[in-house]
């Protein structure tokens, strides 16, 4: 940015106000500028306002007035008025007295913020037009990262390594390199391994003259072998490093240090240069990264990456209420999902956040505390002052903001102020603070750079050694970094200048010169979003002839014409007579057209009779042909003399044949003698050929008869007959003429096979071979979304079967056939269907038996461990019987699993099984068992499963449904029987069903008679294994018996009855007591869940009766009836004197009593365990629980629960050193009583530890 020279940030020194008139009324708006010569514009809803009968507009010197007259309700509308890049708003008011409607107020418009200024002063270099392509909401949050950064959920760590890189030092200019390897035996496809340094940069990306990646893969010892070297190490280098392998589901890491000697800080350093080259030209250093400061410890927020700020975009999530919310243990995980650079910095800057802020007397709102916006695009900051007349300034990094240009838009709207940044650039990432007087606003502005993708892809040549090669792409973005790439190794302009790299606005170009054959290989252009991959295939030059020049005998004042054809259209070449270079005279002309070299001789000389050679430039060959004269001498003859024709090549016979190459003149030049002069008739069959047939020329002469055939096509190929006849007679000959042609274009070539970077075509010769034998094929081929054919051979190949090498796999290709004779190439074949080089994966991998039985086997295997570039299709399974090569598929079809069952085997019989996988390139190489298997079931003893929560007593409902499921193991199957308390189930309440591996017990509505002990038997043979069930089925209980009151007195009644005849089948655990007034009868509870069978009840109403009910209560719930008492209880008035007789004061105290002993346990590791008793005594006793005599009361393993005299201590995930003698306590006045149980914790016993 410029240095500022005005410290004025609007052009405007008063503003206009919003104003309220009444209708009818005029209103004058005024605006006073700093300079007088200051054009303005008055606008209304953004649209130009001109003098007229309703607007009055004037200037006087540096005042500005609008006013309008008449005022009327539809003039309650937004104004502005415009100075260059300054914008003030206004409004006009309607007073609410004369106004029904509510006023409305002016929201403020994104267009309006663009406003196109009559004049503009000078903008610096980078400004460029507004761009309208977004706006920036009010009141939108920050947001957070991009979608790419997505959570990263692995949490679990697997020792992946064999060799972890170490940690290193390297002095400045010296190489290292760190080596990491992982054993592939275990793994299902090739791991993944990033390098980073610091916490979250991927060097992956910056790779270039300074770093390189490399990986090998040992397939004697299955070991993945990755390398990262560092080549001319500089001081900024040094620091943490961290390396990452996955492989689906497992993951490791590995930190180390690299310490640099002789470092030194740069200061200043531009931390957005860490993720750019450092040169911006193709330089020597271009392609240089530098990334130690994104490390560095820096006052300011540093610029790296994707962050958590305001996007003007798109809504997402907001990482700054993540963080102000989570405690700082988790500030490093929110980071490592979100993708998050500089954590430190945003700690800085939510460190400041998080001060509680004191209330603002300038500003209503504040700035954000950060927004993003992606390169190109616009910003639009927004803040609300307290004071309307407020003067604000923009700072930008602590200098002022000034006016330049349409880059920055200040707008002023009530007590609201905008800042527009436009067509924002790098150079844009910046902190910004809002000044009123002393207090200001700070928030930072983050440039979101695109990454650069390639639009046009490179495309394969084919060129001839010694030529200039120049490899095109182009990419999204003007002045983008991109890397070239010779078969995986950086290129860089060196002192020969065999590369150079030329840029023109998209458009990258790599230039080659002089290729020779070592420039052979695979070209790539990469950017930080994508790359592109072309070959260069380099070929000898080798000029073929496809048609020499030959003898010439011609007579004097003829044409002699000497003709060539060569297959490069590009050679020039030298005439020769003699040995003596011939010049271009007025008789002798010398031609090049395309690949024809002619030398024309006009009106033929005895001296021009000699040995003509063409030489072409830079070949060793030459050709060679010689010129005759034939002197013609005339002798007197009779007047009388009959016709004679005078040709050596009359006839039919292949010596005789005049051939003609399709397209050339055919000139037949025919001797002839006669007096008087004979007349000259030429046929072609029965047809007399003349001049009007167009193509066709009829010349006689004195002494030669010339027919003539212009562009010689195929069907005139036929025998001419050429007829001369004078008074003395007549004379005839026959000319066979044979058209030659190049040949037809061969049929469109068939792909056979495709290999992993080659294929077999094959192809038909042409219908027609154009009178010339076919001497052989050229090929060509392309990519398929490519226009440049690439030729394989350059010597016709003679086969009609090729295979073409040197693909890329993966990539779709197509293949075209030339046809070649004597004459020339034919035309090219319509091209094959596209096709994919791609190779067979390799073999399946960890195929073994899971299961057999004596017709079927169960096998498993693993994917290939190289898929390749194609999809895997399927897998195919066949088997043989030893000693047998005869392999049989064991289904139609391919399987997509990797697990199979073959049924309908030989029982006995020794068999071999293989699988393989196909993809569209053919199966792979098979995976076979090491040996052969006998198919014959193996017997397994049987055994038991019994479920964990069916070991203890089930206890269910009545009417509720059992279903129990008992796994057990076995071969061959095993009977299963099942008894109830040692005699058969019932079949028609219980339904057993039984399968291979389990068996089910199943009752639909389960009575009390259900209840017992269930045993399960499975037998094999001699062999069985029992399991018991017990099953108890509870009901409601009954009533209670024999309710009686057993005493009266004072307000109190004592009340007695006995339990219930029918518990339900299981414990009574209380009784529910409730009283009712005799004359109402509504009853209450008195008790709930009480454990005796007597109780007083207390607290009665002085003169009423009152009758009793008990209900009983178990685990299932309340009995249905009650237990009614017979008797009532009459609570007496206090008028009458009643004197109770004197007894003996009872005492109820009794000593601590335990009614249920704990009961010795034995239980499993790792599941929680209760031990519960019961204890009775008055006082209520004090309870202590020990182990092994010791107490454990505040212990945080165990739990003490007390419930109406009911004793519980839980034991939380017991081990096996939680076992032992545990005791219980109860002590009050009265005495003390002791109860001990023993605990007995087993470890837990897997499946595999029970078949040991």
């Amino acid at each position: 940015m410029p240095e500022p020279t005005k410290k004025t940030v609007s052009v405007f020194t008063k503003k206009p106000k919003t104003q309220t008139a009444e209708i009818g009324a005029t209103v004058i708006f005024e605006a006073e500028t700093e300079k007088p010569d200051v054009k303005v514009r008055w606008q209304r809803d953004s649209k130009d306002i001109s003098s007229s009968y309703k607007y009055t507009i004037s200037v006087e010197g540096n005042m500005h007035s609008l006013a309008i007259n008449n005022v009327v309700q539809e003039d309650a509308v937004g104004y502005a008025i415009i100075a260059g890049v300054s914008k003030v708003k206004f409004e006009l008011k309607i007073k609410e007295s004369e106004v029904k409607e509510p006023q409305k107020a002016v929201s403020p418009d994104p267009a309006v913020a663009e406003p196109k200024p009559k004049e503009t002063p000078s903008a610096p270099t980078e400004s460029l037009a507004p761009d309208t392509s977004g706006t920036v909401s009010d009141g939108v949050a920050p947001e957070s990262l991009p979608e790419s950064h997505q959570p990263d959920t692995r949490q679990d760590l697997t020792g992946l390594f064999t060799e972890k890189p170490q940690s290193g030092e390297v002095n400045v200019g010296e190489n290292i390199t760190f080596v990491a390897r992982v054993c592939g035996e275990s793994l299902l496809k090739k791991p993944t391994v990033k390098w980073f340094k610091g916490k979250w940069m991927d060097l992956a990306s910056k790779s270039g003259k300074h770093l390189q990646l490399k990986e090998h893969y040992d397939r004697n010892t299955k070991v993945y072998t990755f390398e990262m070297h560092i080549i001319a190490a500089k001081a900024n280098f040094a620091g943490a490093y961290r390396c990452e392998v996955s492989s689906r589901d497992k993951f490791d890491s590995c930190n180390f240090d690299l310490a640099v000697h002789e470092a030194r800080t740069t200061d200043g350093f531009d931390i957005r240069s860490a993720f750019r080259r450092t040169s911006t030209d193709a330089g020597e250093d271009s392609g240089e990264l530098d990334f130690s400061a994104l490390l560095k410890k820096r006052d300011s927020f540093l610029k790296t990456g994707p962050r958590a700020v305001h996007v003007s975009t798109e809504s997402e999530v907001d990482i700054w209420q993540i963080l102000q919310k989570a405690p700082p243990s988790e500030y490093e995980k929110i980071a490592f999902q979100h993708g998050i650079t500089d954590l430190r910095g945003m700690l800085k800057r939510l460190k400041k956040m998080k001060k509680e802020e004191k209330k603002s007397a300038a500003f209503l709102r504040k700035l954000d505390p950060a927004y993003q916006v992606e390169k190109g695009h616009k910003i639009k900051m927004q803040i609300e002052v307290a004071n309307p007349d407020a003067e604000v300034k923009w700072l930008k990094n602590g200098q002022e903001i000034h006016p330049t240009g349409s880059k920055y838009i200040f707008e002023s709207i009530g007590n609201k102020r905008f800042l527009t940044i436009n067509n924002c650039t790098l150079a844009d990432d910046a902190a910004y603070t809002c000044l009123i007087g002393e207090e200001k606003t700070v928030t930072e502005l983050f440039v979101k750079e695109p990454p650069v993708v390639i639009v046009r892809n490179l495309e394969d040549q084919m060129v001839m050694k010694g030529e200039r090669v120049e490899f095109e792409c182009e990419v999204s973005e003007e002045g983008a970094h991109v890397k070239w790439e010779k078969d995986g190794v950086e290129l860089t302009r060196d002192e020969s200048f065999k590369y150079r790299f030329k840029k023109d606005g998209c458009k990258h170009v790599l230039i080659i010169n002089d290729v020779t054959k070592e420039d052979c290989g695979h070209y790539r252009v990469k950017t930080n979003g994508g790359q592109s991959l072309a070959e260069l295939m380099v070929q000898e030059k080798q000029l073929e002839v496809y048609q020499s020049i030959a003898d010439l005998t011609v007579k004097a004042k003829d044409q002699a014409v000497f003709k060539c054809e060569v297959s490069d259209e590009n050679v020039k070449g030298v005439w020769y007579k003699n040995g003596v270079e011939v010049k271009p005279d007025a008789r002798t002309h010398i031609t090049h057209i395309g690949r024809i070299h002619k030398l024309t001789i006009d009106e033929v000389k005895p001296e021009d009779e000699a040995d003509y050679t063409f030489v072409p430039e830079g070949y060793a060959f030459n050709l060679s042909a010689k010129l005759n004269f034939l002197e013609v001498k005339i002798d007197f003859v009779p007047r009388q003399d009959p016709p004679k024709i005078h040709l050596d090549c009359m006839g039919r016979t292949a010596e005789s044949t005049i051939l003609v190459v399709a397209g050339n003149k055919l000139r037949l030049d025919v001797p002839i003698t006669g007096d008087p002069a004979p007349i000259v008739v030429w046929t072609k069959g029965e047809k007399v050929l003349t001049d009007s047939h167009g193509r066709v020329h009829v010349e006689s002469t004195k002494g030669h008869c010339i027919f003539t055939i212009e562009g010689a096509e195929r069907q005139d190929e036929g025998v001419y007959s050429v007829i001369v006849r004078n008074p003395a007679g007549e004379d005839t000959a026959d000319i066979n003429v044979k058209v030659v042609d190049v040949p037809d274009p061969p049929e469109a070539p068939r792909i056979l096979s495709v290999g992993e970077d080659s294929c077999i075509v094959q192809w038909d010769p042409p219908l027609f071979d154009g009178g010339q034998p076919v001497i052989g094929y050229v090929l060509e081929r392309k990519k398929k979304k490519s226009y440049r054919w690439m030729r394989l051979n350059f010597d016709p190949y003679k086969e009609t079967t090729y295979e073409a090498k040197r693909m890329i796999e993966g990539v779709a290709y197509e293949m075209r056939v030339y046809a070649v004779n004597a004459i020339g190439m034919s035309r090219p074949s319509a091209a094959s269907q596209s096709f994919v080089p791609v190779a067979p994966t390799s073999e399946p991998t960890g195929l073994c038996v899971e299961d057999i039985s004596d017709t079927t086997i169960s096998l498993k295997w693993r994917a290939p461990e190289r898929i390749g570039s194609a999809e895997l299709e399927g897998y195919g399974i066949e088997y043989c019987k030893e000693g047998s090569d005869e392999w049989i598929p064991a289904f139609k079809g391919l399987t997509d699993r990797t697990s199979v069952i073959i049924r309908d085997l030989p029982t006995g019989e020794k068999m071999q099984f293989r699988v393989r996988a196909y993809n569209m390139a053919g199966p792979s190489p098979p995976a076979t068992l090491q040996q052969a298997v006998t198919i014959r079931e193996i017997m397994q003893r049987p055994k038991i499963w019994v479920p964990r929560n069916l070991r203890q007593t089930l206890i269910k409902k009545v009417g509720d449904m059992i279903n129990l499921v008992i796994p057990f193991q076995g071969k061959p199957r095993p009977q299963v029987t099942w008894t109830k308390n040692d005699e058969p189930l019932d079949p028609k309440q219980v339904s057993i069903r039984n399968s291979d591996t389990d068996t089910i017990l199943f009752i639909r509505r389960s009575e009390r008679k259900d209840s017992g002990k269930y045993d399960v038997q499975v037998q094999i043979e001699n062999v069985e294994d029992r399991a018991s069930v017990n099953i108890q089925i509870v009901d409601l209980p009954g009533p209670p018996q024999n309710l009686k009151v057993v005493d009266v007195w004072g307000f109190n009644v004592a009340l007695e009855w006995k339990p219930p005849k029918d518990d339900g089948n299981c414990d009574i655990t209380g009784y529910n007591i409730q009283k009712a007034d005799k004359k109402t009868m509504e009853w209450y509870t008195v008790f709930e869940q009480y454990r005796r069978t007597n109780c007083v009840v207390s607290d009665l109403i002085m003169g009423n009766e009152y009758v009793f009910r008990v209900y009983a209560m178990n685990m299932v719930g309340l009995s249905p009836e009650p237990c009614l008492s017979k008797d009532s209880a009459y609570i007496q008035k206090t008028g009458i004197m009643y004197k109770p007789p004197s007894y003996k004061e009872h005492d109820f105290s009794e000593a601590p009593k335990f009614t249920h002993p704990l009961v010795s346990r034995s239980v499993i590791a790792g599941y929680s365990a209760t031990l519960s008793c019961s204890v009775r005594g008055i006082p209520k006793p004090k309870i202590t629980w020990y182990k092994n005599k010791m107490d454990i009361s505040n212990e945080a393993k165990y739990r003490m629960f007390s419930n109406q005299g009911v004793l519980t201590l839980e034991i939380r995930k017991p081990c096996p050193f939680d076992g032992g003698v545990y005791m219980c306590k109860a002590i009050n006045d009265s005495g003390e009583d002791v109860v001990e149980c023993k605990l007995e914790v087993r470890p837990q016993v897997t499946k595999e530890d029970s078949k040991k």
